[in-house]
Order: structure tokens, then sequence, then C-alpha cells
């Protein structure tokens, strides 16, 4: 008698609070169903992606494909466009899904929420599980509660669209293994966690409050990737007899090998898309990751001079809304990094005027919406863009047909002044240290020297100081940058720092020391730190799939 082997999801941690609630079995089952039909193809384009890299490395100069030609040649075609609730995007808040911020962001008078498990949410099983929990609560007007110090937070009746950001195709979710049919079990991929958990427990009751199952798709690399995504979505419709073309994605364009593609990343997600999104912080490290290896013309200067205005960034910036206006889709801005401090006045106008030169510039270029990454930025950034927008939602009408960007454009940083500097150098390694340090304890979006700081600034200031040191670059001051140079650095960072028995700055060190300062360069800082820190073992247990 033969035994027909099913495929499982199987959990490794330990429970919390209200856990059971979203790893139920039939959701686990749903997570499993995914996994059966698309971890294979996952693992393909991971290794797509390898190849990319290694050849760029080797001299391969990045071209708008010719196979793909008739697409971007097809003036006829266009993308589903905003669902329901998507129509006007202007201002955006992204952020983690903690319960306060859950509250703050659903408060802050936004249009949408970038619901982040992503670059602003360190994966700790607590956060991915509890972001799933208060984004549940969240959609059925449960999500109220009093903190510890007995400070109330409540909701009230106007509340942004909830777009959710899930982790990338390259990180897994080591709390929950994939046991296939043939009984190989693997960590299970986050991406489809993510997706998976959210789509099944809320899509109904985003449809049935007048809105939808939205999502934000980070770290695409090309059409490929876009054309799983839209399989997916497609797959997961048709599971819960949902209408196809539900679902809703903006795609992040924070790749440079994604910049080359953008009107086949539209046509492959055409039926359930909404638009772009200009993802600067992510694009920038891209570009250094992929070309740190090629040569002085392609080191960049202190982080602090790569601006929006450079001609590269203003190359992909302009041919990103031509792009989506063409295919009647929605581009959408970044998120300047400077904050206000509410405790002092000077920060805080310093701020504000910088953001608002910012959302300035990117109405002017024909954005339909941007991001903040805080509450008290939205009256800055919504007032240029209803200067520019008026009572319309959008302009996708402007077509941009002045733009005429060519490949080399994107990748063209000769007029980036290599200037580097001893205080750069001190910055990169004091915030990767302090950003990594508090990414460990848990948490993904950090307030430091006035910026806000997630993992994809982080990536930036890691992937200079590699650059930096191979590239053998002598400082403005005359310091020739090296392994040895920038430990002497970094060992006095952590000398003037108030620690505590509680901090992670050790393991932070530890972590440093491996993306930035070995000849090796992991493609992320987060997959040896998530591997190393932040994943607890314990017994398993199974879901079978159904």
């Amino acid at each position: 008698m033969s035994h027909t082997r099913t495929s499982a999801i199987t959990i490794h941690a330990e429970h919390g609070d209200r856990f059971d609630e979203i790893l139920t079995p039939e959701a686990l089952a749903f997570v499993a169903r995914l996994h059966d039909q698309f971890a294979g193809r996952r693992q393909e384009r991971l290794n797509d992606r390898m190849l990319q890299r290694k050849a760029i490395e080797n001299g391969r100069n990045l071209r708008f494909l010719p196979e793909t030609s008739a697409i971007r040649e097809n003036t006829e075609w266009r993308v589903a466009g905003a669902g329901p609730g998507l129509e006007d995007r202007r201002v955006e808040i992204t952020g983690p899904t903690d319960r306060k911020m859950t509250v703050n962001a659903l408060n802050s008078g936004a249009k949408a929420w970038l619901a982040d498990l992503e670059d602003a949410t360190s994966p700790t099983w607590e956060n991915v599980i509890g972001g799933q929990i208060n984004l549940f609560d969240a959609i059925r007007g449960q999500v109220d509660f009093t903190s510890d110090e007995g400070k109330e937070y409540r909701v009230g009746a106007q509340t942004p669209t909830i777009i959710l950001r899930p982790r990338g195709w390259h990180l897994v979710e080591k709390h929950l293994g994939y046991r296939d049919r043939a009984g190989h079990t693997r960590p299970a991929s986050a991406s489809l966690v993510d997706f998976g958990l959210y789509f099944f427990h809320n899509a109904q009751a985003l449809i049935a409050a007048g809105r939808g199952p939205y999502f934000y798709l980070p770290k695409l690399e090309n059409h490929l990737e876009a054309r799983l995504w839209d399989d997916i979505f497609t797959f997961s419709e048709n599971a819960l007899g949902i209408a196809r073309g539900t679902i809703r994605a903006t795609v992040l364009i924070e790749t440079i090998t994604a910049a080359y593609e953008m009107d086949e990343i539209l046509y492959e997600l055409r039926d359930h898309c909404a638009g772009l999104n200009a993802g600067r912080w992510d694009y920038i490290f891209s570009i250094i990751k992929n070309f740190r290896d090629r040569g002085r013309s392609y080191v960049f200067p202190d982080r602090d001079q790569i601006t929006m205005t450079v001609p590269f960034m203003r190359a992909y910036t302009d041919l990103l809304v031509q792009t989506c206006h063409k295919r009647g889709a929605h581009a959408i801005g970044g998120m300047s990094a400077f904050i206000p401090n509410r405790r002092d006045p000077e920060v805080t106008e310093r701020a504000l005027a910088k953001v608002a030169d910012d959302k300035r510039r990117e109405a002017g270029d024909g954005f339909d919406g941007t991001w903040v990454a805080h509450p008290d930025l939205i009256p800055t950034a919504r007032a240029e863009f209803d200067a520019v927008l008026g009572e319309a939602p959008n302009q996708v009408e402007r077509q941009r047909l002045e733009v005429h960007v060519t490949a080399g454009e994107l990748v063209d940083l000769s007029a980036l002044e290599p200037r580097v500097t001893d205080a750069g150098v001190r910055s990169n390694v004091s915030v990767a240290l302090r950003y990594i340090e508090s990414w460990l304890r848990g948490i993904g979006a950090a307030a430091i020297d006035n910026l806000m700081e997630d993992a994809a600034t982080a990536e930036i200031s890691r992937s200079q100081l590699w650059q930096w040191i191979h590239q053998g670059v002598v400082t403005e001051e005359g310091t020739r940058i090296t392994r040895a140079s920038v430990e002497t650095v970094l060992h006095d960072v952590i000398r003037e720092l108030d620690r505590s028995l509680a901090d992670r700055y050790d393991d932070a060190e530890n972590i440093l020391h491996q993306v930035a300062l070995e000849d090796d360069f992991p493609t992320f800082l987060t997959i040896p730190a998530y591997a190393h820190y932040l994943v607890d073992v314990a017994p398993a247990r199974e879901f079978v799939a159904a």
C-alpha cells in the first residue's frame, strides 16, 4: 500500500499571545499551498540574480532588453490602475506595524499607510506575527489599546488605505519550515509567509470595507520576478474565490536592474498593478553593490552628497514618471530621511524646509504622491502636492514626453564629485553600527542624528565602507581608507557610546565586521544578521496543506 506525501508548514517557535489567531491550520495550509506552487520558481529567480550580479561584476553593462522591445514600443496597453481607496495617494506614511505605530499611522491624516514588514521592521518572531495581529485588528477597527504607562491610543473615524509591504524574495522565515511532498524541509519564504497570512485573513474584510488587498513589492530585480508575483496574485484570488484583479500592487523600483525593465514590470503585473515607487535609498545601495568592483569611476562620495538632483538620480525618476503615466499607473515618490525633533525647534525647522524642497521637486516632476516617515511631515508634504494637484487625485495625464533617458545615463556617475571625507567615514561607521544595534533589539526604523534610518540606509553606509576600502580611496584629509583605519574609527565610535547591560553593540560590531570589513560582500546585511541573531528554535509543530 503506497502513501502519498503531503506538504506542510512546521512551526519552530513558541506561540506568543494571540499567535494562534494568525497561525491557524487553515492559514498555514494556504501558505503551504503557495510554497507548493511557487517556492521552486522563487529559487530560480534568486539564482538568476546571482548570475546577473556576476555578469555586472565581470564588466557587462546594463541595457534596455532588446527581446522585450515590442512591449516598450506598444503604446496601447495600460495597467489596471488604482483600486478603491487608492485613487488619491498624494501623501503616504511609512512605518513598522507595532501596536503604537499602527495607531499613529491610522491617525496620521495620510492618504495611505505603507504597513512595513520589510526594511522598517526587525524580523523578530514577535514582530512578524505581532505585526499580522495588529493589521488584523486595524482592518476590523479593534486596534485601540492602553500602554503600560496608562496612555490611551484610539483610532479616529478617517483612516488611510493600508498597503502591506512583505519581505523581499531574498529573505526566509526560519521560524516556519516548509516540508515539500518529497519530504524535504527548508525555511519558508518570508515573502510568501507575509503575503499569505495577510491575504488569507484580511482580503475579504478589506473588500467588504470598500478597499482591497494592496501590496508594495520590494527589491524586484527584473520583470520575471514581477511575473512570479502576478501568478501568485492570480492563484490566491482563485483559491479564496475573489475576482481576478482585486489585488493591487505598487512595485518599488529600488534596484538598478529593475530601472531598465520598468515597462516590462508594469506589463507583467498589468492586471494587478497600481503603480511604481522610486525607492531611492535601496536604489543607491543597489548601484554601489553591483558596481562596487568596477573601478574608481563608480566610487560614490560621502552619503550626504548623493542627492535626488544629481544627474543619474534625475534620469531614474524622470524615466519612472514617464513610464508610469504612459501606462496609466501612479508614480509615487520616495522618502526624505529628514525628520522633525519636537525637543529641538531648529532641527525641526531645518527638516521641514528640506522635506518641502524634496516634495516640491517631486510634485513638479509629475509624481502623483510621496512618502513621509513621520506624521509631523504630512502637512508639509501635502501642501506641496496640493499646490500642483489642486482637487485632482493625481496627474497621470501629464505624460513627460520631453524625457529621453539612455541606458548609460542611469549609471553615469561622472557628475558626482568623488569627495570622501574623514567625517563621511565616521558617519557611515556610526550610523551602520547604531542602526544594526537597534535592529538586533527589534527596532527596524530608528531616528539617528535627526534622520530616519532603516535597513536600506544602513546598507548604503556599510557598502560605501566596503567599496572605499577595496578601491583604496584617500579622504580629502589625506587618510587612506583601509580595513585597519576603519577599525580604528569603529573602536573610537564604540568607546564614545553610552553603554548598558542590555545593549547589543558587541553583536552589532561583529555584524559590521562581517558585512563591511571582510573580503566577501554579503548581498544584504540582514541575511547573516538574521540567521545568527534573530532566530529562536523551539520544538516543531506541523500543519499539513489541504
